[in-house]
């Protein structure tokens, strides 16, 4: 598990490889990932939008942003974790993320980036 505190906030991840939804001899290597997200703050932040960078070590590079994840945009109180599951898809055996959420102070509706750690996807039968 890789974990980050940024701006009073922990973000922890962890990756899996789904070799029921990967097709390795079409270059398609299906990957989910566990975020936690642990509110750290005196008070309580929403999630407002996510911005990922995604990377196959082929080189190529694409990013994806929108509003909360997986559909929504959480508010987690002080002290408090919220934790979803998502997915991202490869052309390679290898690859990682890094990226942002954007989060704002329910109190004053400031809003303020929380940075989400490099983590990297890699098909178990490279690690040997």
């Amino acid at each position: 598990m890789i974990s980050k505190i940024s701006e009073g906030v922990t973000i922890s991840v962890e990756t899996y490889y789904q070799p029921e939804y990967s097709n390795p001899v079409n270059g398609e290597f299906m990957f989910a990932y566990r975020i936690g997200i642990e509110n750290k703050n005196v008070f309580p932040i929403q999630l407002i939008s996510r911005h990922w960078y995604i990377f196959d070590s082929n080189g190529s590079a694409r990013e994806v942003q929108g509003e909360g994840v997986v559909g929504v945009q959480p508010i987690i109180k002080p002290n408090e974790k919220y934790s979803y599951v998502s997915g991202c898809n490869l052309r390679t055996e290898i690859g990682k993320m890094h990226g942002m959420y954007l989060v704002e102070n329910i109190y004053t509706k400031k809003t303020f980036p929380v940075s989400i750690p490099v983590f990297e996807m890699i098909v178990p039968f490279k690690l040997n």
